[in-house]
């Protein structure tokens, strides 16, 4: 069934279906598909002819216009600038991408402004911000990395680039892969959480689904160009506030923050956006020892960077730059092509030139870049969309798409006595909370005209359709924020007159994503209140979790016998949580980040580095808190089924292999055994963790290598194999020109269901 839907939706968006089809399990195929060791520098691709042509026709005004990219209608940012200057700038042919425009006739309008009364004709390049979905919003990115199954990922970016093209739109500033240990940052929920293989994972899907693999086809109707985003070191903001300082090493900079970009790049990504932070001191956006240092020099990397929103004039607020002439200096000179929002290429870029403080060998190369995605787009070819095929609402093929992939992106946090599946013969249920009859559940970084046209799909009303024989009330409590207007008696009244209650509680989607950062990551007001006012009745219940990043539960956890994580599950959240709850669909997902148990105990992240005294519960002096247990709440990785596992013992191929024979591309398997002990079809997520006993920089206690879900019937098992080289096993050092190394000696390799797995088998590397 799910292969069959899968190659249906896909026929209908215009992609292709693998074979084996469905939401298909991933393994461990990404080591050796991104390589952690750095490429060498790959000669940039020949001049195009047409490029060329066209760089030796320009002026320096019309070069320093394709570097500017303004907003057009919506901000998300400060400043910004009106209709009428981008379109005299498109007619003067100063301008080279427009953000924020969409829609087939308005696109169209604004893009003859450029194409028939520019002098030379360039088009421009539109882009927006369609990180989980155009029309069909799908879960929130991190919802998504808790399915532990890209086919997720890639399955949004495709039909996100349907409909984005058919709109007029080129470009989306997505994926995210800022991978990130603190739960208070709001953009954690735009991204995959807090490990970086998984993120690598989720990264490399999203791009190609968004371009084709290795970005074929860009001129596709069906296809758009995508952006690595934020290069780099973004999800470290210290306290969680977003636009903070990073202060980072070298080595945890190549070990847990580039390995998702180098990935995307080896999978073709168009662009990549560089970030608001500092790194170790220097703000992104004038470091050149990322910009062009490792990305350009070291990847090879030949798309162009833009800026982030008004990124490049605030070098000035952090104090590296003087003025707007030496913003725009800093930014282009270390690797900043495109500036977003900010005008200060285009104020003073042709005064640098003449000083000599900018090149013209380096303009030419930032206008050669961009040129090149637009004829790789086919804009110079077909600048137009057709507007009578633009696509104006969700199919019904991209809703099902959307329902099935929230659902499987849920995780089931705690089931005391089997408290679900509900049963549909259940003879009254009361919905309460904030959530439970509300639309305001498609998640932050939304697209505005979908979150007006398509609100998400109400609990209450999948409950309804769902158990349509039972008395179905409801009562909300508290409001969204959590303040408490009187409204708890009632829930507690309904709860009382009710077989079973569904509490829906969590944040709504403004308290996640940009500009959203929480000190309290608890559950918003009177909302905890109101669980334990139902708790007190006495009568069965279940919780259900809508949020956009890791909460911290324990006050009540204790007294629910059920809690669902559903996160912000996009435009089918109703059903897809009714799904849920009355067990059509068996929760398999798994978190891909750990849940604190007080804020107090953030950073608390499963692939924490080894200290000199570790956590002893006995030992007073050892690294912990004395008012805490040392793990976190729900650790990551964790996640129950509806159905029992038996997750067996690791198998090597081999117990011993030699560190020069996996430089040169050696690999061992890893070989477990998984069986359905329960008595429902169910999903599990096999995870594979290395540990190295001992290196010459701390290591990780533990690393995810591997994943796999599988689907099991009843009393079925599986034999899941997965292969780990050099990149499993090695780590760089803090050499500034990045040294990669596979070190001899002991490694524990450790495969369960979660990043607490036991089972482990020691290799030798000799």
């Amino acid at each position: 069934m799910r292969e069959l839907r899968r190659r249906t939706l896909l026929s209908a968006i215009g992609g292709t279906a693998v074979a084996g089809g469905g939401f298909t399990a991933v393994g461990t195929g990404i080591a050796q598909a991104a390589p952690q060791r750095p490429s060498a520098p790959s000669t940039q691709s020949p001049l195009d002819p047409r490029i060329k042509k066209l760089l030796d026709r320009m002026t320096v005004e019309e070069k320093l216009g394709q570097l500017q990219q303004l907003p057009w209608a919506v901000s998300t940012g400060p400043g910004g600038s009106e209709t009428k200057d981008v379109e005299d700038a498109a007619r003067a042919g100063r301008l080279g991408s427009v953000l924020n425009i969409f829609g087939a006739k308005s696109s169209n309008a604004l893009q003859r402004m450029a194409v028939e009364e520019s002098r030379l004709g360039i088009p421009l390049l539109f882009g927006l911000d369609v990180i989980h979905g155009l029309w069909t919003t799908f879960p929130i990115p991190l919802a998504q990395a808790s399915s532990f199954d890209p086919e997720v990922t890639r399955l949004d970016a495709e039909v996100s680039a349907k409909e984005s093209r058919s709109n007029g739109v080129h470009w989306t500033f997505s994926p995210m892969m800022d991978v990130t240990h603190e739960p208070r940052w709001g953009r954690i929920a735009e991204g995959c959480g807090e490990d970086p293989y998984l993120t690598t994972a989720f990264a490399v899907a999203k791009v190609e689904g968004y371009q084709g693999e290795k970005g074929s086809g860009l001129d596709a109707k069906d296809r758009i160009a995508a952006c690595a985003k934020h290069f780099v070191a973004y999800g470290g903001a210290e306290g969680g506030r977003d636009y903070n300082t990073v202060d980072v090493s070298e080595s945890r900079l190549r070990n847990h923050y580039l390995p998702p970009f180098k990935a995307a790049l080896d999978a073709g990504v168009a662009t990549v956006m560089a970030s608001f932070n500092t790194i170790s001191g220097v703000p992104a956006h004038g470091n050149s020892h990322t910009l062009t240092g490792i990305l350009s020099k070291e990847w090879g990397f030949d798309g162009f960077v833009v800026s982030d929103w008004n990124g490049v004039d605030e070098l000035i607020a952090h104090g590296f730059a003087e003025d707007g002439a030496d913003a725009a200096r800093l930014a282009l000179n270390a690797g900043v092509d495109m500036e977003m929002a900010s005008t200060d290429l285009a104020k003073h870029g042709k005064k640098l030139l003449s000083s000599g403080r900018i090149s013209e060998k380096r303009l030419d190369e930032a206008v050669a870049r961009i040129l090149r995605l637009k004829f790789e787009l086919g804009l110079f070819e077909h600048p137009y969309v057709d507007e009578d095929s633009a696509i104006d609402k969700p199919s019904a093929e991209a809703r099902r798409a959307a329902r099935e992939t929230a659902a499987r992106s849920m995780v089931l946090l705690k089931n005391d006595g089997k408290a679900l599946p509900l049963k549909k013969s259940t003879g009254s249920i009361a919905v309460v909370g904030p959530f439970g009859d509300s639309d305001d559940l498609l998640g932050t970084w939304t697209f505005p005209g979908a979150a007006k046209s398509f609100p998400s799909g109400k609990v209450l009303a999948a409950v309804k359709a769902a158990a349509p024989r039972a008395k179905v009330t409801y009562a909300k409590g508290v409001d969204p924020e959590g303040a408490d207007t009187g409204g708890i008696p009632a829930a507690v009244a309904a709860a009382k007159a009710a077989d079973v209650t569904v509490v829906v509680v969590g944040e709504p989607p403004a308290m996640s994503g940009e500009a959203a950062a929480r000190s309290d990551i608890s559950l918003p007001g009177g909302q905890e209140k109101l669980i334990e006012a139902i708790a007190g009745t006495g009568k069965p219940f279940v919780v259900v979790l809508v949020n956009g990043r890791p909460l911290t539960v324990g006050g009540w956890l204790k007294s629910a016998p059920a809690v669902l994580e559903a996160w912000h599950p996009g435009l089918e959240a109703g059903n897809a949580i009714a799904d849920v709850l009355f067990g059509k669909v068996n929760p398999g997902g798994k978190l891909p980040v750990s849940f604190p148990r007080t804020v107090g105990q953030i950073p608390v992240h499963y692939n924490h580095e080894s200290t000199g005294r570790p956590y002893d519960a006995d030992n007073k002096y050892t690294s912990k808190y004395l008012d805490l247990p040392q793990d976190p709440q729900f650790a990551f990785g964790h996640g129950l089924s509806y159905t029992d596992f038996e997750i067996g013992e690791p198998q090597l191929s081999r117990d011993r292999v030699s560190a020069r024979a996996l430089r040169k591309g050696d690999t061992l398997e890893v070989s477990v055994t998984v069986r359905n002990t329960g008595d429902r079809t169910g999903d599990e997520v096999v995870q594979l963790y290395v540990h190295d006993i001992a290196a010459s920089i701390a290591q990780p206690v533990r690393k995810l290598r591997g994943f796999r879900r599988v689907t099991l019937e009843p009393g079925k098992s599986r034999t899941v194999r997965f292969r780990l080289g050099a990149d499993d096993f090695g780590f760089w050092t803090n050499a500034e020109s990045g040294e990669f190394r596979v070190e001899e000696g002991a490694v524990d390799i450790y495969v369960g269901n979660s990043s607490e797995a036991k089972a482990k088998k020691r290799l030798t590397i000799t």
